[in-house]
């Protein structure tokens, strides 16, 4: 009645008027509390309160092992794992189930079952169940668990050949949940194919062997040229249990094709032998030459009878030639010497003749430029990936890897989904595993989209691969040798495989190249720094008696400061190109100019000398010492000129003093500019200058000087006349003759001083 007298528009009573009130209030009172303590939850998550997980989140469930990977029939399927309390709860009265999904309908819906995470009722299937189950009647909040679970296959309900998804979960019981609830859920996926089918997808897989650069421009002064290394953790790598020595212990019994860089192969032929390592400003004796030498035989024998491709040496990045060096002159060039140095160095150092046909841009990706410089060097064929093509063509099907892209060049496109299934952290076993079913899965459903339509498929993983990744990488190839749906082939014949009439062929324009890519790239700066220290190089090597020791480790390093290695790793990079350029002119300063005093000219003509030093081990040529007077007039060179030029040639670790004639015409001074240069007219080394001050003596000087010498003479004459008398009479009188007369007190000339003469270089006749 109060309500409808109000809803009326009547006026209710001061009683209920007042009930009102009251009850107003105390229905509002949650709202005005949950307002008030509004603010505190942001507060809280500021000082890094985070809620403890809870649902299907609160226990995580790692799958390790899954045995088979890919089961027959009569197969006995083993799911071994962790269980890793996160919440804050005990969880009690749990069990670990086996969850097997629906056949998944293809590459797409693999994909989306990935994403998924937690537990979601109606949409993951029921548990298995059964005498397959494990009881966990307690688990901590915080505490791990092992379990294993076994069943036979035929016991998973399996129907057509296809990918299953398979899930393992915890069901149990909180303080919180006094009801059974899913905790703790984790999926992966179970390829099923009993049987071999007749048609199977050709698989191409690279395994790339690729390092860092680790070699500096830097050599002994020996005969052997004692190479020197920024640092020993090469020798890490190449180690037992380092990621290279993975590779090859892992790669020797798979069907892949081996992508290596010949780099990596000199680096380490140059630690069998003596080399030297940076520490500081000092280098200390390599000791590494035995894991060196093991790593070369053990790969000698994995490459024996595979296929081996040859990237440009030092692994160039196409790209950043491509989009920031090309216009810089010489940057092109560079990559053609990477490129011919390749198979000499795999053929020398591995015996076998490798394929260097082909180019391996970053991740894959090409826009017109990239292709352009990747087949500059005279490469036809371009690994490419299928994310970077334009995949519009709808196909209902992964399309062969071989396609042609205009002007005789083919791509060999990598299946973006196989060539990235084992990037991140693969340490752990759970995610090895979660990697390795899933690559299988993905292979299966290639097959499985068009069994009639037998194809090509490369993969192409990451460049560096880490131990582990390398690992998971063996597992699942590993896992296909039975030929079941795949068959291997080597790169070498992917590329001449049929293309699909119906792939995309159209190359991405420049604005489609991804932007993470080109933010990594090498800046123009760069490509100008290696432009500097090359046109130095050329200017050095025409000097040398033995240019070989300084063009081949300088050419190396100049390829090294370009490689793909450096993506990611700009502030280094700097560093290295700098240590390049630092060194090389330490070496052309070896040659150099002695610094020259003033020289004093006495007469209308004399010889000036000039030293040229050379500290190099070996000897120098091809020069020319250039001396030029700036008062020509006062002072001329050789035949009368102003310049004058001598070819200079000394030995290592000599010096040579080239003279040249010189004429004054008039007392004063004339600056002489003494330079270097190379005999195609090239500037070596800085100038030097000094000052020759022209002492002229006159005719009229001559005389007077003349006249004073015969004036000299005549009374020495007559001094030693009257000494003679005086000896004479002396005698006289001891004989009864005359008395003795005394003798001059002192004589009438000093003694020559021995302080050395004035300042500058006097240059007589």
């Amino acid at each position: 009645m109060a309500e409808a007298a109000d809803f009326q528009g009547m006026n209710p009573s001061p009683a209920r008027r007042w009930l009102r009130r009251t009850a107003s209030l105390i229905v509002g009172a949650p709202l005005i509390a949950g307002l008030l303590a509004g603010p505190a939850a942001p507060s809280a998550q500021a000082e890094g309160v985070t809620k403890a997980p809870t649902g299907s989140r609160t226990v995580d469930v790692s799958l390790d092992t899954l045995a088979p990977s890919a089961p027959v029939e009569g197969d006995t399927l083993t799911v071994s794992g962790t269980l890793t309390n996160k919440g804050k709860k005990t969880v009690t009265d749990a069990e670990v189930d086996l969850r097997v999904g629906p056949r998944l309908s293809g590459r797409g819906a693999i994909d989306e079952a990935a994403k998924r995470t937690g537990y979601l009722p109606g949409s993951d299937p029921a548990k298995l169940g059964g005498s397959y189950t494990l009881k966990v009647p307690k688990l901590a909040s915080g505490v791990s668990q092992d379990f294993s679970l076994s069943v036979p296959v035929d016991k998973l309900d399996l129907g057509a050949d296809g990918v299953y998804q398979l899930g393992v979960s915890l069901t149990g019981r909180t303080t919180d949940y006094a009801y059974d609830q899913v905790l703790g859920i984790q999926r992966t996926f179970l390829p099923w194919q009993p049987e071999d089918t007749e048609s199977r997808t050709k698989l191409t897989f690279l395994w790339p062997l690729i390092a860092s650069a680790h070699v500096t421009a830097e050599t002994g002064s020996d005969e052997q040229q004692t190479p020197v290394f920024a640092n020993d953790d090469l020798a890490q790598e190449l180690a037992p249990g380092g990621r290279l020595e993975q590779l090859v212990s892992l790669g020797r019994q798979l069907p892949v094709t081996w992508v290596i860089d010949p780099d990596l192969l000199a680096s380490v032929d140059a630690m069998t032998k003596n080399y030297r390592v940076k520490v500081g400003d000092t280098t200390v004796a390599g000791t590494n030459q035995a894991i060196a030498k093991k790593w070369l035989t053990d790969l000698q024998a994995a490459v024996k009878d595979g296929t081996v491709v040859a990237l440009p040496f030092a692994d160039p990045d196409l790209a950043s030639i491509a989009h920031r060096g090309k216009n810089v002159s010489g940057a092109l060039s560079h990559l053609q010497t990477a490129t011919e140095v390749a198979g000499t160095t795999v053929e020398t150092v591995l015996h076998v003749k490798p394929s260097t046909d082909f180019a391996w841009p970053v991740d894959g990706a090409i826009d017109p430029s990239v292709v352009d410089v990747a087949t500059s060097a005279g490469a036809h064929k371009v690994i490419a990936r299928s994310d970077s093509l334009d995949e519009t063509s709808g196909l209902p099907y992964t399309p062969t890897s071989a396609r042609p892209i205009g002007g005789g060049t083919t791509a060999v496109v990598s299946d973006y989904r196989l060539s990235t299934a084992f990037t991140g952290d693969l340490s752990k076993a759970g995610a090895s595993t979660l990697a390795v079913q899933k690559f299988l899965a993905q292979t299966l459903a290639v097959t499985e989209q068009a069994p009639d339509n037998e194809r090509s498929i490369v993969v192409a993983p990451q460049r560096t691969p880490t131990a582990a990744q390398a690992q998971s990488m063996a597992r699942a190839l590993q896992a296909l040798t039975a030929d079941r749906w795949t068959q291997p082939l080597d790169l070498t014949d992917a590329a001449e495989e049929k293309p699909d009439a119906q792939a995309t062929t159209r190359v991405p324009r420049a604005s489609q190249y991804p932007k993470k890519l080109r933010n990594q790239e090498l800046p123009t700066q760069a490509f100008q720094d290696i432009r500097t220290t090359q046109d130095s190089l050329n200017s050095f090597q025409i000097i040398l008696t033995q240019p070989d020791r300084v063009v081949t480790p300088f050419g190396n390093a100049i390829n090294r400061a370009v490689s793909t290695s450096w993506r990611g790793r700009a502030l280094e990079a700097q560093r290295y190109r700098d240590a390049v350029r630092t060194y090389l002119q330490g070496l052309t300063n070896e040659v150099q100019l002695i610094t020259k005093s003033d020289v004093t000219l006495s007469g209308r003509s004399a010889t000036i000398p000039v030293t040229v030093q050379n500290k190099l081990v070996q000897g120098v040529d091809h020069l020319v010492l250039r001396l030029t007077s700036g008062n020509a007039t006062r002072l001329k060179l050789n035949d009368g000129g102003a310049v004058a030029e001598q070819p200079v040639e000394i030995a290592g670790g000599h010096s040579q003093s080239v003279k040249f004639d010189a004429s004054a015409n008039a007392n004063g001074q004339a600056q002489v500019t003494a330079r270097l240069f190379t005999t195609d007219g090239v500037p070596y080394g800085d100038e030097m200058t000094f000052t020759v001050k022209v002492s002229e003596v006159t005719p009229t000087v001559l005389l007077v000087i003349a006249g004073g010498l015969l004036l000299l003479v005549l009374a020495g004459i007559r001094m030693y006349t009257h000494r003679k008398r005086t000896v004479a009479s002396g005698a006289a009188e001891n004989n009864g003759g005359e008395p003795e007369q005394p003798s001059d007190p002192t004589p009438d000339t000093g003694p020559e001083s021995g302080d050395p003469s004035g300042p500058g270089e006097k240059v007589d006749r």
